[in-house]
C-alpha cells in the first residue's frame, strides 16, 4: 500500500512495506522493531510514552514492560550510532523515548496497478465494529471473514483472500485506491453492531472504477439469525454481479455462538508464536467440545497441531496422526468445505499418501478457486515432487488472490525459487522481513551458498540453528514430502554447501 517513508542517515523506513534499507540495501528488523521505530520516526523530536510505544508494538495485548526495553536495546544495535556519535533514539527517564535524529519525509511508495481478472472481482472490507466494547471486535471481524469465504466458493468471482482485506483495517482510505492496489472492481464495505441479543448489519457494493453504489441494505435480526443474514447478504452480491446463479453446496455452519467466538479469536492467532499457538489450541479444544459437528473448529485444530510441529522443531508420530485424524473428521463433517479438504490434502502429502493428497487439492480447487492458501499450499507439494514451473504457477497464482499474505507464502515462494534455480531471486524473497526470521534461512542459506557466497550462506545457517538446534539435513529430508530424486539432492546440495549439519 501506498505510505510516506522516512529517510534518516543512511536509512529509509517504508512502514507500509514493512522495510528498512541502509544504503539500500535491505537490513533485518523484526515486527515488533519495526512498529515501534515507525511509531518513534513518525513524531520526531517528540517523547512517546512508553504505554503509547507498546500500543504501537503490541496493539491489544498486555506485554511487560521489559520486552520494550529489549526491543528499544535491539534498535539502537541495529542502527548503530548517528553521524555526531550519539544514538538515534534518546531514552527519558521514568517516561519514554524520543527520536533524534533529523528526518526526511519521502513520497510513498507506489503498487503497480494490478490488471483486472478476466471476471467479476471484488474484496470484502472488514466491516466496521459498532458495538459497545472492543471485545466484540472479533464478531465484526468473523463476519467479514465469513462474507469472504462465502464469496469464494462461488466459481464466476475472483475474490482476494482475507489476509489482504484485513491490510486494510481502520484505515481511511479512498476506494479507487484500494480496488486498483488488489486489482479488483468491487468492494463490499459494512458495519456490524451487536447488543442484547441482536445484530445491526450495514452493508454496501460500490463499484471503484465508477464510485457508484450497486447495492446496499440494512439487517436488523436477532443474533440467532447471524448465518442466514450471511447467506443473504452473500446471495446479494452474487446477483448484483453476475445474475441469478445456482447457490454453491451449502456450509457447514456453528450451532453454537460460543464455538464461533472462540473459533474466529483461534484463527487469528494461528501463524504467530508457540505461546499464541497454545491459546489458540485451548480455544479450539473448548469449541469443539461446545459443539461437536463445527467442521471449521476441527480444520483449525488440526493446522495448530501442524503449527505445533513448527514450533516444536518438528513432528512426533503422535501429533501427526492426531492432525490427520482432525483434518479427516473436518472434511467427514463438511465434505463441500476447500478449507478443510486442503488442510487434509497438505497433511496426506506429508504421510506421502499422494494420491489421495492430490485428488484432495483437486477437489478443494473445485470446490473454491479463490482459496489462496491451498493454491500456495499445492505449490510447497508440487516444488517437492518436481513439478517445478508447476509449483511457481500456482504460488504466483496465491499472490495474485492474496497480495498481502501471511509470511509463509514468501517462504514457499523462495523455495520454488530456488528448486528452479532461480537463487538471486530466492535471497531476494527470503531476506523480506515478512519470512527473514523463520524456518525460511535455511533456503536462504542454500541459495546464497548456490551463488558462492560462502560466508553469507555460513552466517544464515548460524542464526538458522539458533532456532531450530536440532536440525539434520539426513532428518529434513526424511520427513519431507519429496517425490522426485533430483529435486531432493538440489535441496540437499545446497543444505551441504551453506554448510548445514548432515
Amino acid at each position: 500500500m501506498q505510505g510516506p517513508r522516512f529517510a534518516f542517515g543512511p536509512f529509509v523506513l517504508d512502514p507500509g512495506a514493512g522495510t528498512l534499507l541502509r544504503n539500500g540495501v535491505p537490513v533485518a528488523v523484526g515486527y515488533r522493531g519495526l512498529k515501534l521505530l515507525a511509531a518513534l520516526v513518525g513524531q520526531p523530536g517528540e517523547v512517546l510514552g512508553k504505554a503509547e510505544l507498546m500500543d504501537a508494538a503490541w496493539p491489544g495485548r498486555a506485554v511487560e514492560e521489559g520486552n520494550l526495553t529489549v526491543q528499544i536495546a535491539q534498535l539502537r544495535k541495529l542502527l548503530g550510532p548517528a553521524a555526531d556519535g550519539g544514538e538515534w533514539i534518546a531514552t527519558v527517564p521514568r517516561v519514554g523515548y524520543r527520536f533524534t535524529g533529523a528526518i526526511e519525509q519521502l513520497g510513498g511508495m507506489k503498487r503497480k496497478p494490478l490488471p483486472l481478472p478476466d471476471k467479476a472481482s471484488i474484496a470484502v472490507l472488514p466491516f466496521v465494529n459498532y458495538s459497545s466494547g472492543p471485545e466484540q471486535e472479533s464478531f465484526a471481524d468473523g463476519l467479514t471473514e465469513d462474507l469472504i469465504t462465502d464469496l469464494s466458493r462461488t466459481a464466476g468471482l475472483f475474490v482476494i483472500a482475507r489476509n489482504s482485506a484485513f491490510a486494510y483495517k481502520g484505515k481511511a482510505m479512498d476506494v479507487r485506491l484500494i480496488a486498483e492496489e488488489l486489482g479488483v472492481r468491487y468492494l463490499l464495505e459494512g458495519s456490524a453492531r451487536r447488543a442484547a441479543g441482536r445484530v445491526r448489519i450495514n452493508a454496501q457494493l460500490v463499484d471503484a472504477v465508477s464510485g457508484e453504489q450497486l447495492w446496499a441494505e440494512r439487517f436488523d435480526r436477532s443474533l440467532e439469525d447471524i448465518f442466514a443474514v450471511q447467506d443473504e447478504v452473500t446471495g446479494k452480491i452474487v446477483e448484483a454481479l453476475l445474475g441469478r446463479l445456482g447457490a454453491p453446496p451449502p456450509r457447514n455452519r456453528p450451532k453454537s455462538l460460543e464455538a464461533y467466538d472462540l473459533c474466529v479469536r483461534a484463527r487469528k492467532l494461528m501463524d504467530d508464536s508457540p505461546q499464541t499457538a497454545r491459546e489458540a489450541h485451548l480455544m479450539l479444544t473448548r469449541a469443539v467440545s461446545l459443539d461437536p459437528q463445527y467442521a471449521e473448529a476441527y480444520r483449525w485444530l488440526a493446522i495448530n497441531h501442524w503449527m505445533g510441529w513448527v514450533h516444536s522443531g518438528g513432528p512426533t508420530q503422535s501429533s501427526r496422526s492426531l492432525a490427520l485424524e482432525l483434518a479427516r473428521k473436518a472434511v467427514a463433517i463438511d465434505a463441500n468445505d476447500a478449507g478443510c479438504r486442503w488442510v487434509l490434502a497438505y497433511l496426506l502429502a506429508y504421510e506421502r499418501s499422494f494420491a489421495e493428497a492430490d485428488a484432495e487439492f483437486a477437489k478443494a480447487i473445485e470446490l473454491d478457486p479463490n482459496e489462496a492458501d491451498a493454491w500456495a499450499a499445492l505449490s510447497d507439494i508440487a516444488v517437492l515432487a518436481g513439478r517445478i514451473e508447476e509449483g511457481l504457477e500456482h504460488i504466483r497464482k496465491a499472490f495474485r488472490l492474496n497480495p498481502f499474505p501471511p509470511s509463509w507464502y514468501y517462504l514457499t515462494l523462495g523455495q520454488a525459487q530456488y528448486a528452479s534455480g532461480e537463487y538471486e531471486a530466492a535471497v531476494e524473497t527470503l531476506r523480506r522481513d515478512e519470512t527473514y526470521r523463520t524456518s525460511s534461512r535455511r533456503f536462504l542459506a542454500a541459495s546464497l551458498a548456490q551463488l558462492g557466497r560462502l560466508d553469507e550462506a555460513r552466517a544464515e545457517v548460524e542464526l538458522f540453528l539458533v532456532g531450530n538446534p536440532h536440525f539434520t539435513t539426513r532428518h529434513w529430508a526424511k520427513t519431507e514430502p519429496f517425490r522426485d530424486a533430483a529435486t531432493l539432492e538440489h535441496f540437499v546440495d545446497g543444505y551441504r554447501k551453506a554448510g548445514l549439519p548432515e
